[in-house]
């Protein structure tokens, strides 16, 4: 690729990296074919540095939101990056795990463009503070793996599809879709069983549970050994803070981040499960 930027003269990366690494853009044959012999050490080192400048951007676009940071029981790193509302990047061994991105809540902006193309994107649900085309199509890349419900890959026209208690592999991660739905009568038709996902991710042993939009539901009973908790507060579209720590009790992680939470005050939940051994996190998941 390098040779045929400097065979190339006019190609406007090559003008980009020559007015990045020399100053100017307007050098005589006689002057390129001297760069051609004399300087290619240094042009493909300003090309590695423009590079590595993006990874860097990239890292910081990231950085700027508050991160959690666990290890895997083989001492791996994760780092959860606390977006937006539902929206959480997750960073594991080199692999970039977006969940229900969405470029803008409110006043809020997310720039994915910035932000590395995602290895793996999880979506919940279809509505549209989970559900954001522009995001996905902003973090697609050749290899990235969306992993949905049936009806966000119906709008869609694509990815994979789970249904709730089913369990699947990607790489090395173990996906179950778990159920997400309202109970609480006048509320059902937010989310009617059977049709969103929660989703339980296991990342070399650590179980991570991704609650989506949900109540206190029975199924709860049955998520075991989580290590990590995102679930969600605000009436009437999930729970009430009373429903919430009624679920981290039946769920019990050993870390708690209240998410989706909007105007609800959750500053009190810490206090309410601190005598159950559970490490309650707020974060900006307004």
């Amino acid at each position: 690729m390098v040779k045929r930027l400097f065979r190339s003269k006019n190609h406007p990366i090559f003008l980009s990296i020559k007015r990045m690494c020399f100053g100017t853009s307007s050098f005589s044959q006689h002057e390129l074919n001297l760069m051609n012999r004399m300087n290619m050490k240094k042009m493909i080192a300003c090309i590695l540095a423009s590079l590595g400048l993006n990874m860097a951007c990239a890292q910081v676009a990231k950085d700027a939101y508050e991160v959690d940071v666990f290890k895997t029981k083989s001492g791996k790193t994760v780092k959860f990056h606390a977006l937006v509302h539902a929206s959480i990047c997750i960073e594991y061994d080199g692999k970039e795990i977006e969940i229900d991105p969405v470029t803008k809540l409110g006043n809020k902006t997310i720039n994915y463009s910035a932000m590395p193309k995602a290895d793996y994107i999880f979506i919940t649900h279809e509505h549209g503070d989970h559900f954001d085309k522009e995001a996905i199509k902003l973090l697609t890349g050749e290899k990235t793996q969306l992993i949905t419900n049936k009806r966000c890959a119906e709008m869609l026209g694509y990815g994979k599809i789970m249904v709730n208690g089913q369990r699947s592999s990607v790489n090395d991660i173990t996906v179950e879709a778990v159920p997400a739905y309202n109970t609480t009568e006048g509320r059902t038709q937010f989310h009617p069983k059977g049709r969103d996902n929660g989703y339980i991710l296991t990342i070399d042993g650590l179980r991570i549970y991704i609650a989506g939009d949900t109540e206190d539901i029975p199924e709860m009973k049955n998520i075991k050994n989580i290590d990590i908790a995102f679930m969600p507060c605000n009436q009437p579209y999930t729970m009430t803070t009373e429903q919430l720590i009624k679920a981290a009790k039946t769920v019990k992680p050993k870390v708690l981040f209240p998410y989706h939470y909007g105007q609800t005050d959750v500053k009190g939940i810490p206090s309410q499960l601190k005598d159950y051994g559970i490490d309650v996190r707020i974060r900006h998941y307004e």
